[in-house]
């Protein structure tokens, strides 16, 4: 799959979520693109962030396609 092909990668943060920051420095450091959206600037994101975390309120969510992730690396 090249970089064209690749969907788009949406991440959901927090700044005062330590994991949210592990997974932008992870993927800057990777090259990978992804589209950051802090919930502290964008409350407005808030119930897409609910939806995609089953309820919770809980930061980073990744989208990447159709895939959520809730964490990083298994934690979060």
């Amino acid at each position: 799959m090249t970089q064209i092909d690749m969907p788009e990668i949406i991440v959901y943060t927090h700044p005062d979520c330590s994991y949210s920051t592990a997974v932008k420095i992870d993927y800057e450091n990777q090259g990978i693109e992804f589209k950051e959206i802090d919930i502290s600037v964008h409350p407005e994101a808030i119930p897409d962030l609910e939806r995609l975390a089953g309820g919770e309120r809980i930061t980073p969510v990744i989208v990447i396609g159709d895939e959520v992730t809730i964490g990083f690396n298994g934690i979060g």
